[in-house]
């Protein structure tokens, strides 16, 4: 398997695919995001300018990720959030461009999302900077 915290553990995801399986399901962006550990440029992502409520999900498996309640502007260019939704996502150390970060992936089917901060707003302080390409939107039904 490629990509994610699957690939640098060997854990076990509950949603799982094939190289070529995910190439079929996810666009080129959302595979080398997803399952490539990509980063997409700063400030490209049509949901950095989503305001309407609703559920950032998993672009992958579907999975609910972070309610649009605890998004915020950070200024960043990226999708930012002060918390994910329960029993959402995973942590990994990951050791690349020669620093320490926590890398955040979708507990479902490990794909990558972003990294979490600890530079956020209260109420939890974290800032959980997320590839808008990781991601689709669902909003809330009237």
């Amino acid at each position: 398997m490629a990509g994610g915290a699957q690939a640098e553990s060997g854990a076990k995801f509950e949603v799982t695919h094939t190289e070529e399986e995910w190439k079929e399901i996810l666009t080129p962006d959302q595979f080398y995001v997803l399952r490539q550990q990509g980063t997409e440029r700063a400030g490209t992502s049509p949901l950095n300018k989503e305001k309407r409520k609703g559920t950032f999900v998993c672009a992958g498996c579907n999975l609910p990720l972070y309610s649009s309640e605890t998004k915020y502007e950070s200024g960043t260019g990226w999708p930012s959030f002060w918390k994910p939704l329960d029993n959402a996502v995973g942590k990994s150390e990951d050791r690349s461009w020669f620093s320490v970060r926590t890398e955040i992936h979708c507990r479902r089917c490990g794909g990558h999302l972003g990294h979490v901060f600890d530079d956020g707003p209260k109420p939890t302080g974290l800032r959980y900077c997320m590839n808008g390409a990781a991601m689709n939107f669902e909003p809330a039904s009237s």
